[in-house]
């Protein structure tokens, strides 16, 4: 794995290095009324793909984030849960326990019938 991607990394390089090298055309760009400033094509080219990096980044952080905080929750949930669980197990033990005490305590039935 550690092969593929240092031949993906390589190759997108070579690809930003031929790209820079046939694009070196100057070109203005505006970013507000009055300010602007000329830089070659690829530069800046490669400057928006930077750019649009970090973002994606940025994003793929916060909905990272967001999984975590999410994951968080439902594993205190489960945990809520099993406690539950754990008390309605112990009750219906209990529940057992008198039940069968009450039973030992009834009187005998008698199965035979008199006619």
């Amino acid at each position: 794995m550690r092969q593929v991607n240092f031949t993906i990394i390589f190759v997108f390089c070579l690809a930003m290095v031929l790209f820079g090298l046939e694009n070196t055309e100057s070109v203005t760009i505006n970013l507000i009324q009055g300010v602007s400033f000329q830089a070659p094509l690829a530069v800046e080219l490669l400057l928006s793909l930077g750019i649009g990096a970090i973002l994606a980044w940025v994003f793929s952080v916060w909905v990272g984030l967001q999984r975590f905080f999410e994951s968080r929750r439902e594993f205190e949930e489960i945990e809520i849960r099993e406690t539950q669980i754990a008390e309605l197990q112990q009750d219906v033990e209990r529940y057992k326990s008198e039940l069968q005490e009450q039973q030992r305590l009834l009187p005998a039935a008698n199965t035979g019938s008199s006619d």
